[in-house]
C-alpha cells in the first residue's frame, strides 16, 4: 500500500531540530521524499505500523505533528502531479 507520510516539527529549539533530523531520516530509510517534509512509502500492514510507532517515539506531540495518509495499492488515479520533480513509482527500484 501507499502511504503519504507529512510531519511538521517544531524547530525552535536546539531538541526540536534534532527531532527533525531524526524524523527526516527514519523516513528516507522507508520512503522517497517528494516534498521537504512529505515522504512516498510503499509498505506491507506489518512494516506501517513499525514505522508509525518508530516516528511516533521520535515526535514531541505536545509540539510536532505526524500524519499518515493511507492510499492503498490502488493509488495511481488518485495522485495528480504537476511542476517540477516528476512523478515515479514508488514499487520500482530504487537506485543509490
Amino acid at each position: 500500500m501507499l502511504v503519504l507520510i507529512t510531519y511538521d516539527v517544531n524547530t525552535q529549539t536546539p531538541a526540536g531540530r534534532k527531532r527533525l533530523q531524526k524524523v527526516a531520516k527514519q523516513c528516507l530509510n522507508y520512503g522517497q521524499r517528494v516534498q521537504n517534509s512529505v515522504f512516498e512509502c510503499q509498505f506491507d500492514a506489518t512494516k506501517y505500523r513499525q514505522v508509525k510507532a518508530i516516528l511516533e517515539g521520535i515526535i514531541d506531540k505536545e509540539a510536532d505533528s505526524l500524519r499518515f495518509y493511507n492510499l492503498g495499492d490502488r493509488y495511481k488515479n488518485k495522485v495528480e502531479h504537476m511542476g517540477i520533480k516528476p512523478s515515479f513509482d514508488v514499487t520500482e527500484t530504487l537506485l543509490l
